[in-house]
This record gives structure tokens, C-alpha cells and sequence, in this order.
């Protein structure tokens, strides 16, 4: 089984999301259930009905978060002495070398990603692009209207 790189924070987020789900949704869904059996007939119950949909959704996020975190790889960079190199978590400043655009990104595991929050997942073209690069390099990026080159300008280990 492969495992997933994770941040500190993503971990914290899906561990917050499992207790959630665990402790206020689940009971919700089976109180739910109970109120609906009271309405008589199952056949021809909505809402029993959507209460079962619901909590098929909900266990199976449960699980679905449970295996993430039974395989996933907590990476704390700032635990890891910053030489300067693009790695998983940590924070990149590029410059667009043809507008001279800057740009901040943090690379992430998929679950964290965030383009808004410029969050962007490790698996993106952009990530996979500065990942192994160093302060100063420049990078090719693949994006939908061609190859764009980048300066990498601060690398942070936050």
C-alpha cells in the first residue's frame, strides 16, 4: 500500500473531520432513522429512506478518512533544515520570468489543496514541476496555454 504525504495541519484537518463525523453526525443519522421508522410503512418512507442514503455517505467518509490516515506520511518541514530545495510542504515563492509576476504557493497532499487559499496539491503540474528544483533555478511549467518559465525566489520551510 502506498503512502500519502500529508502536512501537519491536513492530518489535524481530516483527524477534526473523523471526530466530527464520528461524534455529531453519526448520532444525528441514527436519531434520524428512529424518528423516521415511527412514521410507520418503510416502503414508501422519504425520510427514511434519505437518512439511509445519509449515513451510507457518512460511513463511507469515515472509512475513507480512516484508511488516509492508517497510510498516510506526516510531514513536519519545520523539522527539516532548509537548504533551499523544493520539497513536499514547504512554501514557494516563483516569478513569472516573462511578466515578472510573483507567485506563492504551498505544495500539499490532494486532500489539503487549496488553489484559492494557494494551496496546491503535490500531484498538480506546478508542484510537480518545482519539486527537486532550488532557490534560483527555474522551472518549465506545463499550463493550458503552454510552457511558462519560472524563477524560484524564496524557498520557505514554514
Amino acid at each position: 500500500m502506498q503512502s500519502i504525504p500529508m502536512t501537519v495541519r491536513g492530518e489535524q484537518l481530516l483527524r477534526d473531520e473523523l471526530n466530527h463525523l464520528k461524534s455529531v453526525v453519526r448520532p444525528q443519522i441514527v436519531a434520524d432513522i428512529a424518528d423516521a421508522r415511527e412514521h410507520g410503512d418503510l416502503k414508501e418512507n422519504a425520510e427514511y429512506h434519505a437518512a439511509r442514503e445519509q449515513q451510507g455517505f457518512c460511513e463511507g467518509r469515515i472509512q475513507e478518512i480512516e484508511a488516509k490516515l492508517s497510510t498516510s506520511q506526516v510531514i513536519d518541514v519545520t523539522k527539516i533544515e532548509n537548504n533551499g530545495k523544493v520539497i513536499f510542504g514547504t512554501t514557494v515563492t516563483i516569478c513569472n520570468v516573462d511578466t515578472d509576476e510573483e507567485l506563492k504557493y504551498r505544495i500539499v497532499g490532494d486532500d489539503e489543496a487549496d488553489i484559492k487559499s494557494n494551496l496546491i496539491s503535490v500531484n498538480s503540474p506546478i508542484a510537480r514541476g518545482l519539486i527537486g528544483k532550488e532557490l534560483d533555478d527555474t522551472a518549465n511549467i506545463q499550463t493550458p496555454n503552454g510552457a511558462v518559465e519560472f524563477e524560484i525566489i524564496e524557498v520557505e520551510y514554514l
